[in-house]
């Protein structure tokens, strides 16, 4: 009896597991009618356009500033019909930031050290201690007496350039050239039409601008070979 049932129960499992493998090899057939679905030619020209900028930062996730740069940029653009794209815009970004990073650290400097913070941003500084060339017409300044005090102190490249700035003066009265602070060595030679007296400028300015600008450790043996350069152009002016 316990037999039968044990052959019962076994072809009773075997029957179940045949007829879950059948339902599970079922698959559904959809019988339904396909319509084939066609993008639009123009896909890419609707999809364009600043709300489908994903490239750039915009609202919230964008600071004050890059908000304030990309709005007056798209003013511009709206007005003379450009469009920046988003590379362009952040170079613009990156510049503005830069001047004001400069800007910064300028007014830093300057708070610090006062009007001399100019002289740290250009090679030639237009104050030259005690005497101020932008502020004072160098025809009212009393260059033989800033020499004086230059050498009394062994102060030889300040004395050299005192020299060089009395030259200056001297061909500014006797209008051979336009003096003006800005101008540079090269402007005034080409203004200066004596071939002569321009060599002799020449070679004074050679002097003064590897012993100032050049930083060159002047004594007063140096000093004194430089001068007579300084005194023959001079000289030279006075014939002239």
């Amino acid at each position: 009896m316990n037999k039968i049932l044990i052959i019962l129960f076994v072809l009773l499992n075997t029957l179940a597991a045949t007829a879950s493998v059948k339902d599970s090899l079922l698959v559904a057939v959809d019988s339904s009618k396909i319509v084939q679905k066609n993008f639009s030619k123009k896909l890419s020209v609707k999809y364009t356009g600043n709300n489908f900028d994903y490239e750039s930062m915009e609202g919230d996730a964008e600071n004050f500033l890059g908000r304030a740069i990309s709005w007056f940029f798209d003013k511009i653009g709206q007005i003379f019909g450009f469009h920046l794209t988003p590379g362009m815009y952040q170079i613009i970004k990156l510049i503005v930031y830069s001047l004001l990073i400069f800007f910064a650290i300028y007014i830093l400097i300057k708070l610090l050290v006062g009007n001399n913070a100019s002289s740290l941003f250009s090679r030639q500084s237009k104050l030259v201690a005690p005497l101020n060339i932008q502020e004072e017409h160098i025809e009212n300044v009393d260059l033989d007496s800033y020499i004086k005090n230059a050498l009394k102190e062994e102060n030889y490249r300040l004395a050299i350039r005192y020299m060089y700035l009395k030259s200056l003066k001297l061909l500014s009265l006797n209008n051979i050239i336009d003096w003006h602070f800005e101008k540079t060595n090269t402007d005034y030679y080409r203004e200066i039409e004596n071939e002569s007296l321009k060599e002799n400028f020449k070679k004074a300015s050679y002097l003064y601008d590897n012993i100032w600008y050049g930083e060159y450790a002047l004594d007063k043996i140096g000093f004194e070979n430089a001068q007579k350069d300084f005194e023959r152009l001079n000289q030279h002016l006075k014939n002239a």
